[in-house]
């Protein structure tokens, strides 16, 4: 999840954008005043205002910046002249590492002054827009089907949206509600990332909720903030997850089954209560097994990012009773904890105030244990890739560890796509930006071989995204807001058999990216759809609306493989896209899922 927004929709033309690390300096501030052409000095860029840029907003400036005193072991600004966008060329170069200066415009000589109107696209058709937004930067989603009718929740910690997606090119929005998550009334606040499946045994319908300590709007630094430290210790809430029954397709009619902490000392009615909470979407099948990812308590604390205290474990659960939830056992990698510094220490980032170092996210898992699977894939951030025995979840075990190359600053090791290694042995690994303008190194996705699960090795990096020809700009970071790889959905809850040989992906103001993976040794771009940087959203009120965010123009996407669409939720609303790689859009329920 990406940090508390801290930028607004700002007027005005940008002035002047150079900035230390460009690859080229002019003598003289640029002005970026609309216009075409190179400029007369060949070192300077000045974007194109053509089609719908003609009357395009102006980008957001660069926030002030005031001095600034790097901590110990932070990575300092990249050199001037090692990074930026060359004119001559049209390339871009991305740092080779660079400091967690917090979110914010960045732009550079090349930098488009403008917001990006255009709408690019191959191989994808819009089926239908609908103007809703959940979560500026980051959003989760979810689906189930329920008397005949396919519901789709919508989310971040603050807020959802509902709509029945039966038909989906007349969704309908059926409710709302938003959530006061500064407050801290025992985690009722807040609503955590879920998955609902179908519990053939029980009969019912069973969703897993999960609740996790503030990442952002609490603790801004722990190294210089002890007040903000004992604020997240103290704070009363459920570190853990709920467990309920669902009997509506709204989650205010649930009936709650279980409460759950992490923390194996503490009930849920004990407060406050250690650990991290479980954090991003759980992993359950429908069946007998649940796994998250959280510190357990307060000794998973080995971990260098700022405004986080813990370092996030792999836990399994026995759900057989949801009532009474009954732990299995936890993983975890060495370093982690408290005492295990000499291990920690050992990892190049051990210092830096930077990395992200433990799981963000619950084991990557292609096949249920219930159903003869074995191995969990673990995405640790810094700690690099993970390979689990989890055929006894009461005794999960490291089978292999692979180093991943390091990409400081940014997120390292966030998602790992496990829906083609039982056909191709083969998973996808990656981080994702957490700056403006490409002021951080590349995410890469890189494709790891694991068809021997004792040496797992990087086969390969996925094609960087490139614009289109009939752009204003040759790479993606000219366009503004963050580019990189975010995620390719969640296969645990994504409905259907996921497509093998074409893998969509979430690219930030590169929109959705379709890998056609059919050759491993030459894998391309097959399809995209590029939307608009900017849009306005409509109050709740239906009468007024407000500019959107633009840093992050599409940060999340949601594919129903049974019905081969792909949700993808932007800045300014969601598009629902089809492409005949997938095949032809279906809508209704399918019958199997009756």
């Amino acid at each position: 999840m990406k940090k508390a927004n801290k930028q607004r929709f700002f007027g005005g033309v940008l002035a002047a954008v150079l900035t230390a690390g460009a690859l080229y300096v002019p003598s003289e501030a640029v002005s970026f005043a609309a216009g075409v052409g190179t400029g007369a000095d060949p070192d300077t860029y000045v974007a194109p205002r053509t089609g719908l840029n003609v009357n395009a907003p102006a980008a957001p400036e660069p926030y002030p910046q005031e001095p600034k005193t790097l901590l110990p072991g932070e990575p300092a600004e990249p050199i001037p002249g090692t990074w930026g966008y060359d004119v001559r060329t049209g390339a871009f170069t991305h740092p080779a590492m660079s400091p967690d200066t917090g979110e914010g415009p960045q732009p550079f000589n090349g930098s488009l002054p403008y917001l990006d109107m255009n709408q690019y696209s191959k191989n994808m058709k819009v089926e239908a827009f609908y103007p809703y937004v959940a979560g500026w930067g980051h959003s989760w989603q979810a689906t189930f089907d329920l008397n005949g009718h396919r519901y789709l929740y919508d989310y971040e910690n603050d807020m959802y949206n509902v709509f029945d997606i039966t038909d989906p090119k007349k969704v309908k929005r059926i409710d709302h509600k938003e959530f006061n998550i500064k407050g801290s009334d025992g985690g009722l606040n807040q609503f955590g990332p879920f998955n609902v499946k179908y519990n053939k045994t029980l009969g019912k319908l069973i969703a897993v909720q999960g609740y996790e300590t503030p990442r952002y709007g609490i603790l801004e630094n722990k190294y210089t903030s002890p007040e903000e430290v004992k604020a997240i210790r103290d704070r009363k809430m459920l570190r853990g997850f709920r467990i309920y029954e669902v009997t509506s397709p709204l989650w205010t009619e649930w009936k709650v089954l279980s409460e759950t902490p992490l923390d194996s000392k503490a009930k849920a009615k004990d407060q406050p209560q250690q650990g991290s909470g479980s954090v991003d979407v759980p992993v359950y099948w429908g069946d007998k097994y649940l796994f998250v990812a959280g510190a357990p308590d307060d000794s998973f604390a080995n971990n260098e990012y700022k405004s986080y205290l813990y370092s996030n474990a792999q836990i399994a659960y026995d759900i057989s009773d949801p009532t009474k939830p009954k732990r299995l056992s936890v993983w975890w990698a060495p370093g982690q904890r408290k005492g295990e510094e000499a291990d920690y220490n050992k990892n190049p980032r051990a210092g830096n105030k930077t990395s992200w170092m433990g799981a963000r996210m619950p084991l990557f898992i292609p096949k249920p244990v219930e159903q003869g699977g074995k191995y969990g894939y673990a995405a640790m951030g810094g700690l690099g890739f993970y390979i689990v025995d989890i055929s006894d979840p009461a005794n999960m075990k490291t089978i292999s560890h692979l180093e991943i190359p390091m990409s400081v600053s940014g997120t390292e090791g966030d998602n790992i796509d496990v829906t083609k290694v039982e056909t191709t042995g083969m998973v996808y690994y990656s981080g994702y930006p957490l700056g403006e303008d490409c002021h951080e190194p590349y995410k890469h996705i890189y494709a790891i071989d694991v068809r021997d699960p004792k040496n797992p090795k990087i086969a390969y990096a996925l094609p960087r995204p490139t614009p289109p020809a009939e752009a204003p700009f040759t790479d993606y970071c000219q366009r503004r807001g963050s580019f990189g790889p975010k995620r390719s959905g969640y296969a645990a809850i994504q409905p259907g058999t996921p497509n093998q040989q074409y893998m969509p992906y979430t690219f930030y103001n590169a929109g959705v990216q379709i890998f056609d993976l059919k050759d491993p040794k030459k894998p391309t771009i097959a399809a995209y759809f590029v939307p608009k940087m900017y849009g306005e959203i409509p109050n709740e009120d239906g009468k007024t609306t407000r500019p959107s965010e633009s840093s992050n123009p599409v940060h999340s996407i949601f594919v129903e493989w049974d019905r081969n669409l792909v949700w993808a939720f932007s800045n300014h609303g969601i598009y629902v896209l089809s492409t005949p790689l997938l095949g032809e859009p279906i809508s209704g329920v399918p019958k199997n899922k009756l």
